[in-house]
């Protein structure tokens, strides 16, 4: 097995996890409490928010129990088909390895927070005027990375293309110049030995 081709994913995984992890640490100790900061004409925000649903809040009004099994047990067992198919499956190119990656590393880090916590912590939201996202993560950016990255190859075919079909002839003329070069070689040496 070629461990290299794992390099890459597993340095996204870390670094995705630990700037998840320690933004959020950030937000708890500087946003909680505190008004929303605007940048860049309003465009950009930071403002804190305790989600205890899924992305965008998603199920969020769901009893304790459901949320816990849709929200942390689903995505677990998600998560663990792709780092199964990251992992065990050859056929993976790189761009699947990484889009994997991006998403086991956000999926993961969200999810030890609706295990530990009960809830995750946003505190992003960009937008123009009215027309805004919900407030995310590193750990949401992750997922959307990879889902960017992964989609492309969704739509693309995975039916073999038919091999072109070449003339019989243009197909065998290589070998039948060979074949011709032999026989010249051995008549050549067949009345070379004659005259001897």
């Amino acid at each position: 097995m070629n461990y290299k081709k794992f390099v890459l994913p597993l340095v996204i995984m870390v670094l995705v996890i630990l700037s998840d992890r320690m933004t959020k640490v950030w937000a708890v100790e500087t946003l909680k409490g505190y008004p929303s900061q605007s940048y860049l004409g309003d465009s950009f925000r930071i403002i804190y928010a305790e989600n205890e649903g899924a992305f965008l809040s998603l199920g969020s009004d769901l009893p304790e129990n459901v949320r816990f099994w849709v929200l942390a047990v689903i995505p677990i067992l998600a998560l663990g088909y792709f780092g199964f198919t990251l992992f065990f499956n050859n056929e993976v190119g790189p761009w699947q390895r990484i889009a994997f990656a991006f998403i086991i590393a956000g999926g993961g880090s969200n999810i030890i927070d609706r295990i530990l916590e009960g809830k995750v912590v946003d505190f992003l939201n960009i937008g123009i005027g009215d027309f805004r996202s919900g407030i995310f993560n590193i750990a949401d950016m992750a997922i959307m990375a990879g889902l960017f990255l992964i989609l492309p190859m969704a739509f693309k075919s995975s039916v073999p293309k038919e091999k072109e079909s070449v003339p019989p002839e243009a197909e065998n003329a290589e070998e039948n110049a060979e074949i011709k070069e032999i026989e010249e070689v051995s008549e050549r040496l067949n009345k070379e030995s004659k005259t001897e």
